[in-house]
């Protein structure tokens, strides 16, 4: 609470996260009480609760000194306010400090922020599995001057190194995965609830002597830590990490779904919002839009609202290897505008054209 947040007992903390996600038991409630901080449980959106001033309504009211939310809110916030009207109109002189966190924060958003507010937007990465900073702007130490798209340094504790596919350390600025050397700190996840194996496999088998993140990135010439995005089928939709492969089983399981692809494409507002391509049974008659309400609602009912895969496409086929895999990176790269970095393995490299036309259709 004080080397990553710079909080003192006695001064007011709010989270303005989901009680049920890690943000949430872990900073409104265990750490703010354990160290005598007045914390804020709050329920409802940032913006429509009434208007886009709801958050700092909340400021003024309870004398916070700091407010931790996801780049989503902030950002559903700006398409509302976007001249930070609702900022101006409350007394929030309380407030010291913002922290981000739970997805990438875009420049343009920490940008906007930091106009509107004039105050530290500070951006910091953590896991569930950790349970704290791995990398942050260490203010109860020394705050540092902050870089758009980087969560600043490793927090102390944490020996984070960027490895090639090969396991050897990487050049700065060069991209790799993410890994933390072991030992890991105090706090993080010693096993998986009954089920050892899978803690080691999953994290700790890739690289022999480190804990994988998961996440890709690198650190630049002054060690300063810049996270990229999920190496695996993650998805992040406004601060939850949501998988692909889930939806995917939901989606194939429908009667009418002969096979399908479901990969996270750019959102402006959310970060990452899933995306399916679906290819019907042969034979089917039925609505094709029918089809895509069933699994929308699917998709809503077995994993939750936040799954909220509303983009379903309809196409006569997709792209594979020669070994049957479905190209899903290729995908991503033509729905969100990208230059195709197309595998020498694909068994047809003419169906991009065939969805591109697709897409313009649609």
């Amino acid at each position: 609470m004080k080397n990553v947040y710079g909080m003192e007992p006695g001064e007011v903390f709010w989270a303005a996260s989901d009680i049920g996600w890690v943000v949430g038991h872990s900073y409104i409630v265990y750490a703010p009480l354990m160290y005598r901080c007045a914390t804020v449980l709050y329920e409802g959106k940032p913006v429509r609760t009434p208007d886009a001033s709801a958050f700092w309504r909340v400021v003024e009211e309870h004398k916070v000194t700091a407010l931790f939310s996801a780049p989503t809110a902030f950002r559903a916030i700006k398409k509302e306010d976007p001249k930070a009207e609702g900022f101006k109109k409350y007394d929030t002189s309380s407030l010291k400090r913002l922290f981000l966190a739970g997805e990438r924060l875009d420049a343009a958003t920490y940008g906007w922020l930091k106009e509107k507010t004039g105050l530290p937007v500070l951006d910091h990465w953590w896991q569930t599995e950790t349970g704290w900073a791995i990398a942050c702007n260490p203010i109860g130490i020394e705050h540092l001057e902050t870089k758009a798209g980087s969560s600043t340094v490793p927090t102390p504790g944490f020996d984070v190194r960027i490895l090639n596919m090969e396991g050897e350390e990487c050049a700065p600025n060069e991209s790799g995965a993410v890994v933390i050397k072991l030992p890991l700190p105090p706090g993080c996840l010693s096993t998986i609830w009954q089920n050892t194996e899978r803690y080691k496999q999953g994290y700790l088998s890739e690289y022999e002597g480190y804990y994988l993140s998961g996440d890709g990135g690198y650190i630049d010439e002054d060690g300063y830590l810049f996270i990229m995005g999920r190496t695996d089928d993650v998805i992040n939709v406004a601060g939850h990490r949501l998988s692909t492969g889930e939806m995917e089983e939901i989606v194939a399981a429908h009667p009418a779904v002969a096979e399908c692809a479901v990969f996270g494409v750019n959102d402006a507002l959310k970060g990452q919002n899933p995306m399916a391509m679906i290819v019907l049974k042969d034979g089917f008659t039925g609505s094709h839009q029918e089809v895509q309400q069933q699994l929308v609602q699917s998709v809503r009912n077995q994993i939750g609202a936040i799954a909220c895969l509303k983009n379903i496409m309809c196409v006569e086929r997709l792209p594979k290897t020669r070994s049957g895999k479905i190209l899903r990176k290729n995908l991503r790269q033509l729905i969100d505008g990208e230059e195709l970095q197309i595998p020498s393995t694909i068994d047809d490299p003419s169906i991009f054209a065939e969805l591109s036309e697709q897409l313009a259709e649609k």
